[in-house]
């Protein structure tokens, strides 16, 4: 089979592989060595969705959320999550000042929201997070009030350390459009923190905003117009179903997933610097958006069943779509 070499990517594609390695080179002037996880960080900014960062402590989770943030000129905010965390504590309360109320925002209000170990705030505080990540707003005291755009949460979860923690309902988990691991670093890299650290007191005060919230909301527009074949179309539907299927799933993915691996292959395109989505592109991306929306049968998992093995399964099974050339950049 041939393939046709496709035509040059137009100014709008290139501005998406330009942004992504202008932010990366903004971020490594904090953070050492993670790469792919602040690339999926621009694909769910890119797709419009909210991220999971589920690792153990230490790793830069914060750190990496917090560069991001700066290098795109948004604003940061952190909550802490604890079982006494209010929902208020989040979305924000009113105050009376003389005779009348006052709302002051919580830190919902702010372009990224870093909620630092979600599941140990209560069921009730989890659930406010809900309209705001899927509708973009808060209701409260009989008022909607927009959220700032671009808007982006990140959530941490400990997977090693579960006392005391409410685990995240499927409902919640399903409206993070990836699950990203930022993984222990490589010994050179390990000693560049380490040193980074001895050179400055504070990493972060490096990072430059370099670009405007403005480029980031027109990229996003530009991601939802990359080109999806109707071969790749059925491929990500297919890869989908196939969870549902699978002897190891209790409860596959909903067609949610669909259109979260539809959008997050058309982010990852545009960051490639091209206007059509490759198979290849769906496959690298397929992790990072089924594996936690995947809930196992409760005896397949005690025999070392996981959510990775499943979806590897599905990526191996389902027939990757061939075409005989390469859609030509439009």
């Amino acid at each position: 089979m041939t393939e046709t070499v496709p035509a040059p990517a137009s100014a709008r594609e290139a501005r998406g592989s330009q942004f992504l390695a202008t932010v990366q080179s903004s971020v490594a002037a904090a953070v050492v060595g993670a790469e792919l996880p602040l690339r999926l960080l621009a694909t769910a900014v890119l797709a419009e969705g909210h991220a999971l960062v589920e690792d153990v402590p230490g790793v830069g989770k914060t750190l990496l959320a917090r560069a991001f943030a700066q290098s795109l000129g948004l604003t940061f905010a952190r909550v802490q999550g604890t079982p006494d965390l209010l929902p208020t504590d989040v979305t924000g309360s009113s105050i009376l000042e003389g005779t009348q109320f006052r709302f002051v925002p919580g830190p919902v209000f702010a372009n990224v929201l870093l909620v630092d170990e979600i599941n140990r705030a209560t069921p009730r505080t989890q659930s406010a997070l809900l309209e705001a990540m899927q509708e973009r707003q808060v209701s409260a005291e009989g008022q909607t009030r927009p959220l700032p755009d671009p808007f982006l949460v990140l959530a941490t979860q400990n997977p090693v350390e579960l006392e005391g923690t409410f685990a995240l309902p499927e409902a919640q988990l399903d409206r993070f459009l990836l699950r990203i691991a930022v993984g222990y670093p490589e010994e050179d890299a390990e000693r560049r923190i380490a040193s980074r650290h001895q050179a400055a007191a504070e990493p972060l005060d490096a990072v430059q905003a370099v670009v405007p919230p403005e480029a980031v909301i027109a990229l996003r527009e530009a991601a939802r117009t990359v080109h999806v074949s109707d071969d790749v179309e059925r491929y990500v539907v297919a890869l989908v179903r196939a969870t549902r299927q699978h002897d190891d799933v209790r409860l596959g993915a909903s067609p949610r997933s669909s259109v979260a691996l539809y959008r997050a292959a058309q982010a990852w395109a545009l960051l490639d610097g091209r206007d059509f989505v490759l198979p290849d592109n769906v496959r690298t991306i397929a992790h990072a958006v089924l594996d936690h929306r995947l809930l196992l049968d409760v005896d397949r998992e005690l025999r070392g069943a996981t959510v990775e093995g499943v979806v590897d399964a599905v990526l191996q099974t389902v027939p990757v779509p061939l075409a005989d050339e390469v859609p030509e950049s439009r």
